[in-house]
This record gives structure tokens, sequence and C-alpha cells, in this order.
């Protein structure tokens, strides 16, 4: 009876932290809110002077055609593979340790998404042409031409954020109960009932919720696959130099999980000192964590090598000229700084004592996001500013403070997202956690009861 009522506290305790965190919030949360605020007014200032003159105000011309938009919105769609992809092969693997940071993690690539794809309306210009990019017949029948990048970017990624925000919702129709019966009456308890759908815990709803969970995770896996591989296309069916390549697919699907984890481990430090979840965000999980982030790393440092050395073997002299003109030119500073971030940085992972040092892994997570984001631009601008027309040779355009605003923004727009999803919703599962809890108290039952039997057993031979 004793151990009943200790396990109900514990699982009381879950409900109380976590409803807490959705209350109350350390001073930090607000600082971090401001700041994501004035770097979205930054950046949306930036976008209403860009759409008031033109885009003559961000430099945008022949060749550098794409600048920082581009490579900032496949930097986004990087950005959330990793939350969702994780989040369900760990749960079809049944991995326990995920229960605690998927939450979060899914969020991290609803807003990522919902990021990225502000770059496809900003890098329109005329935004109110966006509709072009929708694949529908109108009152004349003109439809899409489905052989523009434009149009694939546009249904990968809504696509990937309507399924991605349906798994999200499903996961959270436990907590949204629990939230809606502990609360107070107000506009949040009145929000959470209706999200719920009336959850009330039975055993055909819990089968049901199994089963559907499941199958979404399944459908999830080849589609964030498949997604970046779509972006991957943009660049691979064109004949630019060094982008003509068949491994661009697999290179950027690499470079996503990459990024994802660097961003999973920043927001996991964060939101653990943030929302006071020490004792759910714990030192082992990001063990873990960091530890598949290196994996995955040597990946990419593995891809990005062979895709060094084809161009360097290849016959094509001018895809070795833009690989020259990345070590040695103008962007030659930044394409060694994503090399050390990507390739070097991560090693610091290989030290087993540094895996749980939080400052440390914290600094590392935000130079790995920094290579990934510098391989994205060294993957774009080069190549424009080295092409096949050598009228068009060193045409460097550097790019103006209104595509640095407008990136900066951006950061400070998924901030405001995942922050606010924070305060509204609960960012650590606690129907899951508890399950978790649930598990280990089993297999501690087990274990005690094997030492037990193993010990009387030692005692009778002991005796005869």
């Amino acid at each position: 009876m004793e151990k009943d009522i200790r396990e109900s506290i514990e699982w009381a305790k879950i409900n109380g932290d976590v409803l807490k965190s959705l209350e109350s919030p350390r001073p930090l949360f607000w600082v971090i809110l401001v700041i994501a605020l004035s770097m979205f007014g930054v950046g949306l200032g930036c976008e209403i002077y860009q759409y008031q003159i033109g885009m003559g105000v961000a430099n945008l011309n022949n060749p550098q055609v794409w600048g920082l938009y581009i490579a900032t919105f496949i930097f986004w769609i990087g950005m959330s593979h990793s939350g969702t992809l994780l989040s369900a092969i760990l749960h079809l693997m049944h991995a326990d340790w995920r229960k605690p940071i998927y939450r979060f993690a899914e969020a991290m690539t609803t807003f990522s998404l919902m990021t990225a794809g502000l770059f496809v309306m900003v890098h329109l210009g005329r935004l109110w042409q966006f509709y072009y990019a929708i694949p529908y017949p109108s009152e004349r029948w003109v439809w899409p031409n489905f052989q523009s990048p434009l149009l694939w970017d546009a249904m990968a990624i809504f696509t990937y954020l309507s399924s991605s925000v349906i798994f999200l919702f499903i996961g959270m129709i436990p907590d949204l109960a629990i939230c809606r019966d502990h609360l107070h009456p107000g506009w949040r308890k009145s929000l959470y009932t209706v999200l719920s759908l009336g959850w009330e815990g039975t055993d055909r709803q819990w089968r049901n919720f199994r089963m559907t969970y499941l199958t979404v995770a399944c459908f999830l896996i080849p589609l964030a696959v498949s997604v970046h591989s779509i972006v991957a296309s943009d660049f691979a069916m064109s004949q630019q130099p060094g982008w003509h390549v068949t491994s661009f697919p697999p290179y950027f699907v690499a470079g996503a999980l990459y990024s994802g984890c660097a961003a999973i481990i920043t927001l996991f430090v964060i939101l653990r000192y943030v929302f006071k979840f020490e004792e759910y965000m714990t030192l082992p999980i990001l063990k873990k964590i960091v530890r598949l982030t290196f994996a995955i790393a040597m990946v990419w440092t593995y891809l990005n090598a062979v895709e060094f050395a084809s161009v360097w073997y290849s016959h094509d002299e001018a895809s070795k000229a833009v690989l020259i003109q990345k070590a040695t030119g103008i962007y030659a500073p930044f394409w060694w700084m994503m090399n050390f971030c990507g390739s070097v940085v991560p090693f610091v992972m290989m030290i087993k004592r540094l895996q749980t040092n939080i400052p440390v892994m914290f600094a590392v997570s935000l130079l790995l996001n920094l290579g990934m984001w510098l391989e994205r631009w060294m993957i774009v601008s080069p190549t424009f500013s080295h092409g096949y027309y050598p009228y068009l040779w060193d045409n460097n355009q550097w790019p103006t403070l209104v595509q640095w605003g407008i990136v900066f923004g951006s950061f400070g727009w998924f901030t405001l997202l995942f922050m606010g999803f924070c305060k509204l919703f609960p960012s650590v599962s606690m129907y899951e956690v508890k399950e978790m809890v649930y598990h280990r108290s089993l297999a501690l039952k087990h274990t005690e009861r094997n030492l037990a039997v193993n010990a009387t057993e030692l005692a009778e031979k002991g005796a005869h």
C-alpha cells in the first residue's frame, strides 16, 4: 500500500511540475521573449521596407539571384527534420529516453517549417502571388509548372507541415486532458477542453490513440526523408557547376539530421533551466543526444568529403573551379569555418566528461548550427558567382543589410513561436514520463524479486 501511495505522489509531482512550467517559468523566459521580439521586429521592418521599395534593396541580381533567402530556407527545412523524424524512429524502437524530450523536438519541427515557408514568400518579392505555387486549376484551367522547384518546395513544406502538426497534436491529447482537469476556469481551460477532444482515458481511447500515433509515426519517416530529398533536387536537377550530382539527397538529409540534433541540444539546455525541468531533462539523456549527434556528424563529414573528392577527381572543370574558389577565393574564410564547425568541433563530443558538461555542449551546439548555416550558404553563393560564363566570375554581390536583417528576424520569429508554445502547452509529455517511471519501477521490482530468489536458493544450498 505504501509503495502505491509513493508512486501516486510521484505521478502527482510530474503533473505539478509540468503544469507549473505553464504558469511561472524563470525570469529568463521573459528576457528571451523580449530579445526574440526585438529580433523579429528588425526582420519585419526589413521585409516591410523591401515590400515597399522593391527587391532591389536586397541586391539580388544576376548572378546572385538567391542570396541568403534560399540558403536560410534550406537551413530551416533542415532544422525541422530531427524533431519529428527522430521522435518517430525512437518511438518505433521503444527508446524510453526520448519521452521527456520528444514533445519540444516535434514543436521545433513545426515552427522551423513555418519559418522556412516564410522565405519562399520573401524570396518571391510579390507576396500576393504566392498562390501561383499552389497546384489548383484556375478559371482558365492554367496549372502551375510542375517542373518548377518553387512548386516542389511548396508542396513538400505543406505536406510535411500538416503531417507534423497532426503528429504533434495527437501526441498531446492525453496531456491536454490533464491540463483541462487541473487548471482553474478561464480561457486556457476552455482551450484545453476543446483540444482534448473529450478525452477520458478509457481503454478504447487508449487503444485507438496508440494505433493512430503509431500509424502517423510510420508515415512520417519516409515523408521526412523525401521532403529534404525534394529540396536537394532543387539543386541536383539543375546544370549549375557543383550542383548536378546524385549524392545531394543523402547529403542534404544527413545535414538536416545534423543541424536538427544540434538544435535539440540547444533547446534542451534552454528548457532545462528556463522551465525548471532538471529532473526530467537529465544528464544521461543529454549524453545520449550528444552521442547521436556525433554519429550523425561523422556521417555528414564523410558525405562532405565524398562530394569534394568526386568533384576533384572528375573531368568537370567548371565544378572543380567552383571548389577551388570556395577554398581560396572571397568565400574561403566562411568555407573553412564551415568545415571547422561541422567536422572538427564535433570531436569535442568524444570526450566523456564533456558530454554532460552543459555550458560546453550548449556552446558546441551553437557552433554546429553555425557550421550548418554556412554550409547552406556555401552551396548557393559560390556557384552563382563562378558559373559557366566567364563574364559572371568574381561578380560577388555581398548580402545587403536588408537580407541580413530578414535572416536575423527569422530566428526571432522561430524563438517567439517556440517559447510561446512552451508557455501555453506542456513541453514535457506527462503521460509518457509516467509510463517510463512505471516501467522502471516494474523492472526494479523484478530485479529485487530475482535477487531475493537467488539469495534464498544460495541460503538453501548453504544449509544442505
